[in-house]
């Protein structure tokens, strides 16, 4: 039985940050080194090459001229004796002719195309030897002229020869140089290539997992509990997503029994609540007996507190049955225009007892979309604006729509939203520092709903910067449009 091997991106995930940080750097050195290393070899190969080039054009080009000088040596020699008569000068010519016939071995060796005019030279060279032996004086010298003008001749042929082969030798050590230039050249940028393509994808990999963690963060911070934190990656990351994901469903406990309390506590407080308003309406109605002025004062005040307190109570219960509806989207072709006409028609009789006006301009902006959660969150922006305006001031909404963006602005002239508001404005529950004059506050869930309720259509809500009024934006993505 053999042991099974894990596969590579299983064994990846085992490996710590720390040890796949690690990993990438030796693996992406192993990669240049080795460009590094054959590209030093190369370079060592053609430096041998060039260093045999050299000796062998030396070695030839010094046996060419000594070939040269050996054959005047010999022409020297055989006119000598045939001048002088003398034996010396003959054995002079014979050590040369051996001196010449040993620098042919080097030629031999060295230049392959010089093999026929090597015998040439040397059928010629004994030819003057038999000539110097076996002829007389007077009759060998008009004979041993043309033979040494051949020898001289053939030694020129040689010499060309030898530079042709030495040439030819230069040529092609520039095409093996050229080669390696080339070879080492596709090594490297080889070694680049793989280097930056295990970089990429060592760094994706890497990166991959802190931005899920990331996105986890971010949807903690919002109170999405509903998607399951995994992360895949290093080891150690792991087991950041996997506390995460504990913290997840500690905080989805908590949450769950936060919205248990709240909605029981609401309701339990709702009953002994209608007690107390049944009880102020019999004293109001004098069942109990008339009332002083004093008392129907005090009965008053009880009246109004409690239904105050009822009010919030149901503000309450309100924003927390948003957390679910938010969840449960109906969406059908609507026309976003329309529907926000329709919303400013709905609250006419508010925003006309203000002298204000209500402009709607831009786009028809049909896409996909629950149309009773999007009116809510109209009604809201709208209800928060009609109540901040200044009399006589107008509202705007604008429609715009991008090829993957519906956007919806609600522009007011009031006091606007203070900067150390800005960014807890959309809080639950949270008042500004700019409230209307003799007005009641607010709740201060309006603009929480709106933000639930666009976040659960995928999409956004933010507060603009802008002098002397508001300027909230909604966008929400355009890739569920009706066609």
């Amino acid at each position: 039985m053999h042991a099974h091997t894990p596969p590579a991106h299983r064994r990846l995930r085992g490996l710590s940050f720390r040890q796949s940080l690690l990993a990438a750097f030796l693996v992406i050195t192993a990669l240049l080194g080795g460009a590094a290393v054959q590209a030093l070899l190369a370079l060592e190969h053609v430096a041998r090459q060039s260093r045999e080039a050299a000796h062998h054009a030396v070695r030839l080009t010094e046996s060419a001229q000594r070939l040269a000088e050996r054959t005047v040596a010999m022409e020297r020699s055989a006119r000598q004796f045939l001048v002088l008569d003398d034996a010396s000068l003959r054995e002079r010519y014979q050590a040369a002719w051996q001196e010449a016939l040993a620098t042919q071995d080097v030629i031999v060796k060295a230049l392959p195309t010089g093999q026929q005019a090597l015998r040439d030279w040397r059928s010629q060279a004994q030819a003057a030897w038999d000539i110097l032996n076996g002829t007389s004086r007077q009759t060998a010298l008009p004979l041993l002229t043309p033979l040494f003008s051949r020898l001289h001749a053939l030694n020129e042929t040689l010499a060309q020869r030898s530079q042709q082969e030495v040439d030819r030798r230069n040529d092609a050590l520039l095409v093996d140089l050229e080669r390696e230039r080339q070879l080492i050249s596709g090594l490297v940028i080889g070694a680049l290539g793989l280097a930056a393509l295990f970089a990429f994808g060592f760094g994706w990999w890497l990166s991959r997992p802190m931005k899920r963690i990331g996105q986890a963060i971010e949807r903690l911070g919002s109170n999405q509990f509903d998607q399951p934190i995994t992360v895949k990656g290093p080891v150690d990351l792991q087991r950041l997503g996997a506390q995460l994901d504990w913290l997840r469903q500690r905080l989805a406990a908590l949450e769950s029994d936060k919205t248990r309390f709240v909605r029981h506590i609401s309701h339990e407080l709702k009953t002994p609540l209608a007690s107390i308003r049944e009880g102020v309406a019999l004293l109001q109605d004098g069942v109990a007996g008339q009332l002083t002025p004093d008392q129907a004062e005090i009965a008053r005040i009880l009246r109004d507190s409690t239904v105050a307190l009822q009010g919030q109570i149901e503000d309450l219960l309100r924003f927390h049955a948003t957390a679910f509806q938010a969840q449960k989207l109906r969406c059908q072709p609507l026309d976003v225009k329309a529907l926000v006409q329709r919303i400013a028609d709905t609250q006419r009789l508010q925003w006309q007892a203000k002298k204000l006006s209500v402009n709607i301009s831009g786009a028809q902006g049909r896409a996909q979309l629950d149309a009773d959660k999007l009116a809510v969150v109209l009604g809201n922006l709208l209800s928060n604006a009609v109540r901040f305006s200044p009399e006589g001031r107008p509202i705007h909404f604008i429609v715009s729509e991008e090829r993957r963006r519906l956007t919806i602005d609600c522009i007011d002239e009031g006091p606007g939203v203070a900067p150390e508001d800005a960014e807890r404005i959309f809080d639950p529950f949270y008042q500004g520092r700019h409230q209307p004059a003799g007005a009641r506050h607010g709740s201060g869930i309006g603009l929480s709903i709106v933000r639930e309720y666009v976040r659960a259509h995928g999409g956004s809500v933010r507060l603009l910067p802008r002098e002397g009024g508001a300027h909230f934006r909604i966008e929400l993505p355009h890739e569920q449009a009706a066609v």
